[in-house]
């Protein structure tokens, strides 16, 4: 069993996404991913498999905005990685879990029956910047970039990748 859990390391809180054996005596087998940002809000935290076998991770961006955008963080983003965490070679940046960054706070992954297009729900600003807008659903591209916090819903600004429903 996968499970993304929130811990303390050395007095710093992270996320980690581990996976379990039961009956064991450790419950956590192995650490996937690990030194995810955590914090109160805004931590992602949906996992899946995706059609291609590989372990999709949701992370959203704690309240610092910036790091959704930030390449060196692994904060607001959807992070692809093997069964056993290693990062698959054909990711879009090299030895990097990173799939698609400028995430708010992603929660749901889905994936089309037919097409395998990959599908995440995401909360909208509820009061950053002053702002109470937009929720969305978003088609999640390879290497892609959905704005957080340079845009804000549907923009279509180049180099972003608008969502395809907001409400």
């Amino acid at each position: 069993v996968y499970a993304m859990m929130t811990t303390s390391d050395g007095g710093k809180t992270v996320n980690r996404v581990v996976r379990l054996k039961h009956g064991s005596e450790h419950a956590v087998e192995k650490v996937i991913v690990d030194n995810i940002p955590a914090a109160t809000y805004h931590n992602g935290g949906r996992i899946a498999f995706g059609p291609d076998g590989m372990l999709y991770v949701t992370t959203g961006e704690n309240f610092k905005a910036d790091l959704a955008q930030d390449m060196n963080s692994l904060a607001g983003k959807i992070l692809r990685v093997t069964p056993d965490g290693a990062v698959p070679p054909d990711n879009p940046f090299p030895n990097s879990p990173i799939w698609s960054l400028g995430h708010r706070n992603p929660q749901g992954l889905a994936w089309h029956p037919e097409t395998k297009e990959l599908f995440v729900s995401e909360h909208g600003p509820s009061g950053e910047f002053g702002l109470r807008k937009d929720d969305e659903i978003n088609v999640i591209v390879k290497g892609g970039n959905y704005g957080w916090p340079r845009a804000i819903g549907a923009v279509g600004e180049k180099g972003l990748i608008d969502p395809i429903l907001l409400w």
